[in-house]
Formats: C-alpha cells, sequence, structure tokens
C-alpha cells in the first residue's frame, strides 16, 4: 500500500464512495472519515485487485450490523383474543358526534332495558380460568370451572357445574363461590332505571372488532354503601346505536367492590350479537396482582359465555275443573 499526492490512473483508484451524496456519506462513521480525507485531496492508492478486496470487505462488514439487529432470534408473540386498549377520560371531546348526545344515548339506554330483560330466556355455557404468572410472565398456575345454565320446571335459571372445577394455583387462596361472585357483575348498567344516578359524557370515536363506535365516559353522581354504581367507559355502535363494550369497575363509597380473596375489580368486557337482536356479555376480562409479603404475583381472570340458544317456551300444567258427582243429593225445591 502506498499513499502519495498523484498517480497515473491507470495503476491506482479512488474509494468512489466519497463522491456519492452527501446525507449518504452522513450515514456511517467510515464514510464520514473518508469524506474528511477527500477533502485534503488524499488518496488511498491501491492496485486494482486489493481495492476490490477491500471494497467488497468493507460493505460486508457495514451490512452485517443491521441485518442481525433486525433479524433477531426468538417468535413473535401471539395476538391477544380481543384488542385491550384502555381508555381515560378527556375533558373535551375531540370532535362532537354526528347524532346528538342527548339521542345516542336515550337510545342505547331503551335497549340495554331489553337486553337485560331478555337475557335470562337464553341458556348458555360459561367458563371460568383464573391464571397466576412467574416472571417471564407465563402461568405458573391455573384454576378452571365450567358451567351450564339450566332451567328448572317451575321456571327458574340457575347454573350447573359441568364438573368439579381444577384448580394449580400456588400463591392464591378462593373459594369457588368466589370466583362465581366475578361473574355476577351486573351486564347492562346504563338502564332507563338507572340512569339517573349518572353523568355521561361524550369522548370520542373508536373502532372496535371493525365496528365504529362512539365512545362515552359513565360516572356515578353521588355513592352509597348499598348500592355498587358503574365507573368507566363504554363504547356504543354508530349505526345502530347498542352498546359493544364496556370498561371500568362497580364502586361504593368505600371503594371498587370484589370478593375478599380476589382483587379484581376493573373488567373489561366485550358483547356478542345474538340472533341479530340481542347484544350480550361473551368475554370478560381483568388483570391485577396477589400482593405477598416479599412479591407481587400478577393475576388474571377471563370468563366466556358461549352457546347462547333460547330456552323452549315454558308449558303451564292443564288444569282440569271437576263437575259436581253424578250421586250429589239435588237441593230440595222450595
Amino acid at each position: 500500500m502506498l499513499f502519495t499526492a498523484a498517480i497515473p490512473a491507470r495503476i491506482c483508484a479512488t474509494l468512489a464512495v466519497c463522491q456519492g451524496p452527501r446525507a449518504a456519506q452522513l450515514q456511517s462513521p467510515r464514510i464520514q472519515l473518508i469524506m474528511k480525507s477527500h477533502r485534503f485531496r488524499l488518496k488511498i492508492i491501491l492496485p486494482r485487485t486489493a481495492f476490490f478486496l477491500v471494497l467488497s470487505f468493507f460493505f460486508v462488514t457495514t451490512a452485517r450490523g443491521p441485518l442481525a439487529q433486525e433479524n433477531g432470534p426468538g417468535p413473535l408473540t401471539p395476538p391477544p383474543e380481543h384488542t385491550v386498549r384502555r381508555v381515560v377520560g378527556v375533558p373535551q371531546p375531540e370532535a362532537p358526534p354526528t347524532l346528538p348526545a342527548a339521542q345516542i344515548i336515550k337510545a342505547f339506554v331503551q335497549k340495554e332495558d331489553l337486553y337485560q330483560a331478555t337475557r335470562p330466556a337464553y341458556a348458555y355455557r360459561k367458563t371460568i380460568r383464573i391464571q397466576e404468572f412467574g416472571p417471564d410472565g407465563k402461568p405458573t398456575g391455573e384454576y378452571n370451572a365450567t358451567y351450564d345454565a339450566v332451567r328448572s320446571g317451575d321456571g327458574k335459571v340457575y347454573e350447573k357445574a359441568i364438573a368439579a372445577p381444577e384448580s394449580t394455583m400456588q400463591y392464591l387462596q378462593f373459594e369457588p363461590e368466589d370466583a362465581q361472585y366475578l361473574t355476577r357483575i351486573p351486564p347492562y348498567p346504563v338502564t332507563p332505571g338507572q340512569m339517573a344516578k349518572y353523568d355521561l359524557q361524550y369522548l370520542s370515536t373508536e373502532k372496535v372488532d371493525e365496528i365504529d363506535c362512539y365512545i362515552f365516559q359513565v360516572q356515578p353522581k353521588v355513592l352509597d354503601r348499598q348500592h355498587p354504581l358503574f365507573d368507566g367507559i363504554i363504547w356504543v355502535d354508530q349505526k345502530y346505536l347498542e352498546v359493544v363494550k364496556t370498561y371500568g369497575k362497580w364502586v361504593t363509597d368505600l371503594g371498587p367492590v370484589h370478593p375478599p380473596t380476589l382483587p379484581f375489580g376493573m373488567f373489561e368486557i366485550y358483547r356478542e350479537n345474538v340472533d341479530g337482536k340481542y347484544w350480550f356479555p361473551d368475554y370478560a376480562r381483568s388483570d391485577d396482582v396477589y400482593k405477598l409479603k416479599d412479591r407481587d404475583i400478577p393475576i388474571r381472570v377471563t370468563i366466556k359465555w358461549s352457546n347462547f340458544k333460547p330456552f323452549p317456551p315454558v308449558v303451564a300444567p292443564a288444569t282440569q275443573t271437576a263437575g259436581p258427582p253424578s250421586n250429589a243429593p239435588q237441593a230440595a225445591k222450595p
């Protein structure tokens, strides 16, 4: 290798990368160094064969780093069953809805009353899964229970366990009744009979499972100790003015309501369109932590409702009116 101010072109070459666009030159420290040498008219003189070997080595070494970073090892995390996005209240809506807010509220509140009255007429299967997670984010213990909604001869609906609950939980201890308590969250928080207890504020719009929705914030006006109220967000279908999702908690003046042994309070609940005219909850999830003396254990509950089918109509037992026996004594004539 020889450094000189000028050599005949037939036996030397100058690195052409110095002559490229300035934006490209500034991308690599090596190119910047060559660019500074070029300003002082310093040329790196190499035989032709050696030059191309050095140039090839230059491009291979500079390209290896970015490719290695882009193609890192490890599988991609699978998508969740539902997209979970937390929405908080904002002081002012981004833009007014296409319909007056009062008209939207009146429409979906009336439908909530219809869905609440219709849901007991449908059978379903319910599954409850509660999980503990380790430091690596993987489940370390799990509780599972499955129930079917059935109706007795007198028309009352109750839930029948398919099998005994199964549990591999290591830290969280609770009774099956506590898990069942979580499924009794009122599915329709804002009905005509409850409207006077809430303030509703329009926030914005968002898609939920490809449905364009209005977003409303729901806040209790006054809290007491005996009547839990909903505090959270609801998503309303823009076209049909029906609630398709809720996210929030039930609260009293003492705070969020939950079983003594389970800390779950904030629930995200999705709904399913049933028979083309009703919206019933079909998926609920809540994430929290179970606090130990030396650490916190992440926990999650997932509740699913499926196989919605209307119960057969209740047939009232036939009643027969018995006439007087044929040998009954006749009343005496006056």
